[in-house]
C-alpha cells in the first residue's frame, strides 16, 4: 500500500485519524464491507465439514468450464485518508469485495423473486482458489425451481448428462444465480420462456410443514355480574378447544361450561373429530363430528366420516371465480388487465396464443380490459364482462364434498343415517355445472344448477327435488327452485352483489326441517307443521358516489305457506367523510327477540379521531331512535390506545334514553390489555337501577418437544419461535407476541398451504446477541404446530476499548481485534477505540492490520466481574496496550 502523501503527523498522540470529507463514505463502505467479511471469512455453522474441498468430479468440472464473470474487483483509495494512523493501514483485505467460500448451505431459495422453499445450494470455486463461490445447478435443483426442460438447449441438457451440474447461466441464457451468505438466501432469475407455468401464489405440496408432534388448548372464558331491582345475578362461561398433532393427523375437541346463580354448572360438548389434509385430492378427510357442505344444500352436522375438497389448498389466485383470458399476441408481448381502471394482473407472453387462468377473484366482479401491447407498439384492447355467479368455478376446476353418518339432531331425538354427496365443474370460462344428493331413512333429495357468467351478468339456476316420509301422518314431496344475479354497472358504479331468490312448492322440505317434523310426527304434534317457507327474497347493493361518499342496501322478505304474515328485514345506510370526520347515516327493520315485535331503527353517528400525542383516540357520538318501543338514545363514546405496541385499549361511553317522561342516564367503561401469554378484558358499567361488572381472558397455549408455550392469540394453525438467547424480543409480524425467558414464542392464526413469514424485532437485545437471520418464510397444513427456528449466536458482553501501542501511539483504523481462538470479535474505529465482544478475561487477543510482525500487537484485557454476564449495553470501558 502506497503511503499517503498528505499526512501529516500531529503533536498528540490522542489525535488518531483524521478524515477529508471526501473520504467519509469511503471508510462507511469499509466498516460494513469488513463486518459482512467477519462472517463470509469462514463456512457457516450448518456447513457440511468436507464442504470447503471440491470433489474431484466438482474440480474436473470447473477445469471444463468456461470461467463465470467474476465480480468486480474493488480497489479503496487510501488517499482519502489521512493522520499518523492511515500509513499503516492495510484495506486490501477489502478489495475482493464479501467473498463466499465453497461449500454445501441450506438456504432459502427464491426464483423470480418468489420464495420457493428451503433447500441445500452447493457452492464451488470455479474460477481458482481465493475467488468467490458459485451455485452449481442439477437436475433436481433445476425441477425444484420449476424450469421447463423441454425448452433447453440440446448443448445444456447433454452438459447436465456428462457433468451432472453446471453454472445456471451455462444452461440457460439470461439466467442468473447470487447466494446472499448474509441471509443465507439464493435468489434465482430465469426467463419466463423457460419456467414451467404455475399460478401465482403457488406452494409446492413438497413444502408444507406438517409441524410436529404438539398438544394444544385455546380457551376463552368470561364473568358477568349484574346488579340490579335488588337482584344480583352472576353469569360464567369457559370455552375450550383442545387437541393433538401427530404427523398430519388433527386430533380435535371443542367443549364449554357454563354457570349462572341458582343454575349450576353445565357443560356441553360441541364437537369431537380427527382430520387431516390429503394433498394429492386437495381435500380433508373427516372422521367423527362435522358439518356437511353447504354449497348445494342447507348444512347440517352429523357425526361420521367426509372428504371434500378445501380451497385453501389451491393457490389464491385460482380460488373463488375469474374467468380465464384468453388472446393472440404477435411479438413477445406485454398483456395488461384492468378493471375500473385498476392494473389488476400484468405480464410478458410469447408470440403465439396466450392464457391467463390465475387472475385473482375480485368479488361480485366487473367488466376486464385486456389490452395487448406488441414489441413495435402498437396496442389492442378487449372487454371480457366478469360478474361472479354463484357456485361457479374456474374453467377446468372440480370441488366435491361426500359425507356420511348419523345426523346431529340439536333439537330431536331423531337421528338416521345420512348421505349427502355435491359435485361442481367448471365447464367453460362462461359455464359451471353443479349437483347433489341426500340419502336418508324417510327421506331423498337431489339437485342441479347452472351458473352462467354473460355479458349482462352472472346468473344462477338450480332446483332441488325432495321426498320425505313421515310417520303417522302423508307423506311430502315438492320442488324449490332458485334464481341469483350479480353485476357490477361500471358507468354507474353500481354494484348487485346479491339479488336471490327461492320458490318452494307446498310439500317441499329441506333435511333440517324433515327431521324436526319426523321428531313432531312422532309424537303427534302437527302444529308443528307451522312456517314453511314458499319464497324469500335475497338483495344486497353498494353504490359508490366517489368523492360524496357510497351507499349500501341489504336485506330480505319471506312468506309461508301456512303463515298469513311476512318477515322482511333489512339495512340501509350513507357513509362519508367531511375532512377528517366520519358520517354515518342508517335504517335497518329488526326483530326483538325477547318481544317478538318488528320494529324499524334509525341511527346517525360522528367519528372524530382525536391526536393525543403518541396515543391513537377516537371519539363518535350517535343518536337512535326505535319505532319499537318509541325510544331515542343519545350516546358518546371515547376509544384509545396507549402503551408499547398499543397494547393496552380503553374505552369509556355515557348515554341517556328517552322513552316518553322517562330519561335513563348510563356510562359503561372497558379495558383491554393484551399481554404476551393472554387477552384480558375488564368492563363495567352504570346507570339507572342497575350496575354491572364483568371480566373476561383468552389464549392459548401448546405444548411440544421443546416445551410449554403461550400466547394471547387463538386461531387454528400455530407456528412456535425458537430463537435462543433472545428473551424479551418482539415478533414483528405478531402484535403483542415475544419471546419468552425460555426463547421460544408462539403465534396462531396463520394462513395454511400458503406461504406464511415471521419475523423478530431485536430492537432492546443484548449487543453481543446475533442472529444469522430475522426473519423465516414456511408453508404450514391446516392446524399444525410448525417449528420455526432462528440461529442465534451469543458473542458474550462488551466492551469499549482504548488500543495502545507500547509507544504510545495509536492502533490503525479498521484494524482487527482477535480473541485466542482467532475469531474476529471487534474493529478498531475513531480514536483508537474498539468495541469488542467476549467472555473471559485474562487471554490475549491480537490487533492486526497489515501482513507480518509489524502489522500486529498482542494485548491483554481484564472483563470487569459484572461485564461477564450478558448485557443490553456496553458492559464497560477499559484501556489496554499492545505489546
Amino acid at each position: 500500500m502506497k503511503k499517503n502523501r498528505c499526512s501529516r503527523p500531529r503533536a498528540s498522540n490522542r489525535d488518531v485519524l483524521s478524515l477529508s470529507p471526501a473520504g467519509v463514505a469511503v471508510l462507511l463502505a469499509v466498516v460494513a464491507a469488513h463486518a459482512r467479511a467477519d462472517s463470509a471469512a469462514l463456512p457457516p455453522a450448518n456447513a457440511r465439514p468436507d464442504a470447503a474441498a471440491p470433489t474431484g468430479e466438482a474440480r474436473a468440472l470447473a477445469s471444463r468450464e468456461p470461467a463465470a464473470p467474476e465480480s468486480a474487483t474493488v480497489r479503496f483509495n487510501a488517499r482519502f485518508l489521512s493522520g499518523s494512523a492511515a500509513a499503516q493501514l492495510d484495506i486490501s483485505r477489502f478489495d475482493r469485495g464479501n467473498l463466499v467460500a465453497a461449500g454445501t448451505y441450506h438456504a432459502d431459495l427464491y426464483v423470480n423473486q418468489t420464495w420457493i422453499g428451503t433447500t441445500d445450494i452447493t457452492l464451488r470455486e470455479v474460477n481458482g482458489p481465493g475467488t468467490a463461490a458459485q451455485p452449481l445447478f442439477d437436475r433436481a435443483l433445476l425441477t425444484r425451481i420449476g424450469v421447463d426442460f423441454t425448452k433447453l438447449g440440446d448443448a445444456a441438457r447433454a452438459r447436465l448428462d456428462t457433468a451432472k451440474a453446471a453454472l445456471l447461466p451455462e444452461l440457460i441464457p439470461g439466467a442468473s444465480a447470487v447466494f446472499d451468505m448474509g441471509e443465507q438466501r439464493l435468489d434465482v432469475s430465469v426467463p419466463q420462456a423457460s419456467m414451467n407455468r404455475t399460478a401465482r401464489g403457488w406452494i409446492d405440496p413438497k413444502f408444507w410443514d406438517d409441524g410436529v408432534p404438539a398438544a394444544l388448548v385455546q380457551y376463552s372464558g368470561n364473568v358477568y355480574r349484574a346488579n340490579g331491582n335488588g337482584v344480583s345475578n352472576t353469569q360464567g362461561y369457559l370455552g375450550v378447544n383442545a387437541g393433538v398433532n401427530l404427523g398430519p393427523w388433527r386430533f380435535r375437541y371443542g367443549g364449554n361450561l357454563t354457570g349462572a346463580t341458582n343454575a349450576g354448572v353445565r357443560g356441553q360438548s360441541i364437537q369431537s373429530n380427527a382430520q387431516r389434509s390429503i394433498a394429492r385430492l386437495k381435500s380433508q378427510f373427516t372422521l367423527g363430528d362435522t358439518y356437511t357442505d353447504g354449497s348445494v344444500f342447507d348444512s347440517f352436522g352429523l357425526r361420521g366420516v367426509q372428504i371434500g375438497t378445501d380451497d385453501r389448498m389451491v393457490p389464491e389466485s385460482q380460488r373463488g371465480y375469474a374467468p380465464t383470458v384468453r388472446g393472440i399476441a404477435n411479438t413477445n408481448a406485454r398483456v395488461q388487465v384492468t378493471q375500473r381502471g385498476n392494473l389488476i394482473y400484468e405480464t410478458t407472453v410469447a408470440p403465439g396464443p396466450f392464457e391467463i387462468d390465475d387472475l385473482y377473484a375480485t368479488g361480485y366482479g366487473g367488466d376486464l380490459q385486456v389490452t395487448v401491447t406488441e414489441a413495435d407498439g402498437s396496442r389492442h384492447t378487449s372487454l371480457l364482462p366478469y360478474a361472479a355467479p354463484v357456485n361457479a368455478l374456474r374453467e377446468g376446476r372440480w370441488r366435491y364434498s361426500v359425507a356420511a353418518g348419523q345426523y346431529r339432531n340439536a333439537t330431536g331425538s331423531n337421528t338416521p343415517f345420512v348421505l349427502q354427496g355435491n359435485v361442481q365443474h367448471g365447464l367453460n370460462r362462461f359455464m359451471t355445472l353443479y349437483g347433489g344428493t341426500i340419502v336418508s331413512s324417510g327421506y331423498g333429495a337431489v339437485a342441479a344448477g347452472v351458473a352462467l357468467d354473460t355479458p349482462v351478468g352472472a346468473f344462477g339456476f338450480d332446483v332441488t327435488q325432495a321426498n320425505t316420509s313421515l310417520p303417522n301422518v302423508p307423506s311430502r314431496g315438492g320442488q324449490s327452485l332458485r334464481v341469483s344475479y350479480s353485476r357490477s354497472f361500471a358507468p354507474l358504479r353500481t354494484d348487485v352483489t346479491l339479488a336471490a331468490y327461492r320458490y318452494s312448492t307446498q310439500g317441499f322440505l329441506s333435511f333440517a326441517d324433515a327431521m324436526t317434523l319426523r321428531d313432531a310426527a312422532t309424537a303427534g304434534n302437527v302444529s308443528a307443521l307451522t312456517g314453511r317457507q314458499k319464497g324469500r327474497l335475497l338483495l344486497t347493493v353498494n353504490q359508490s358516489l366517489r368523492d360524496y361518499g357510497s351507499m349500501y342496501l341489504s336485506g330480505s322478505t319471506q312468506i309461508y305457506w301456512n303463515r298469513s304474515s311476512r318477515d322482511t328485514s333489512f339495512q340501509a345506510g350513507y357513509n362519508t367523510s367531511i375532512r377528517r370526520v366520519g358520517v354515518n347515516v342508517s335504517v335497518s327493520r329488526e326483530l326483538d327477540s325477547s318481544t317478538a315485535r318488528w320494529g324499524t331503527r334509525f341511527m346517525m353517528s360522528l367519528s372524530v379521531p382525536l391526536s393525543l400525542g403518541a396515543r391513537h383516540a377516537n371519539s363518535v357520538t350517535s343518536f337512535t331512535r326505535d319505532s319499537r318501543d318509541g325510544s331515542s338514545q343519545l350516546q358518546s363514546s371515547f376509544t384509545g390506545a396507549a402503551g408499547a405496541n398499543h397494547r393496552l385499549n380503553y374505552g369509556v361511553t355515557t348515554g341517556r334514553q328517552w322513552r316518553g317522561a322517562q330519561t335513563d342516564d348510563s356510562v359503561n367503561a372497558n379495558l383491554g390489555f393484551l399481554s404476551s401469554a393472554a387477552q384480558m378484558q375488564l368492563n363495567a358499567g352504570r346507570a339507572n337501577g342497575y350496575t354491572q361488572v364483568g371480566g373476561g381472558l383468552s389464549g392459548s397455549i401448546v405444548a411440544y418437544g421443546g416445551g410449554v408455550v403461550v400466547s394471547p392469540q387463538s386461531g387454528d394453525t400455530f407456528a412456535v419461535i425458537e430463537a435462543d438467547a433472545a428473551a424479551g424480543a418482539n415478533v414483528s409480524s405478531a402484535p403483542g407476541v415475544r419471546i419468552d425467558r425460555h426463547g421460544h414464542a408462539l403465534i396462531a392464526g396463520l394462513q395454511p398451504y400458503a406461504l406464511n413469514q415471521v419475523g423478530i424485532d431485536m430492537k432492546g437485545l443484548p449487543i453481543g446477541l446475533r442472529l444469522k437471520t430475522t426473519e423465516q418464510r414456511f408453508a404450514p397444513t391446516a392446524g399444525s404446530v410448525v417449528r420455526v427456528q432462528f440461529d442465534t449466536e451469543d458473542r458474550g458482553p462488551v466492551m469499549l476499548v482504548r488500543i495502545r501501542r507500547p509507544d504510545g501511539q495509536p492502533v490503525p483504523f479498521g484494524a482487527e481485534v482477535l480473541n485466542p481462538q482467532g475469531d474476529v470479535v471487534g474493529t478498531v474505529g475513531q480514536g483508537s477505540r474498539a468495541l469488542v465482544y467476549g467472555r473471559t478475561g485474562g487471554d490475549e487477543w491480537t490487533v492486526k492490520w497489515g501482513e507480518g510482525a509489524g502489522g500486529r500487537c498482542r494485548m491483554r484485557v481484564e472483563w470487569p466481574a459484572a461485564s461477564k454476564a450478558r448485557s443490553r449495553a456496553i458492559a464497560a470501558f477499559a484501556e489496554a496496550s499492545c505489546r
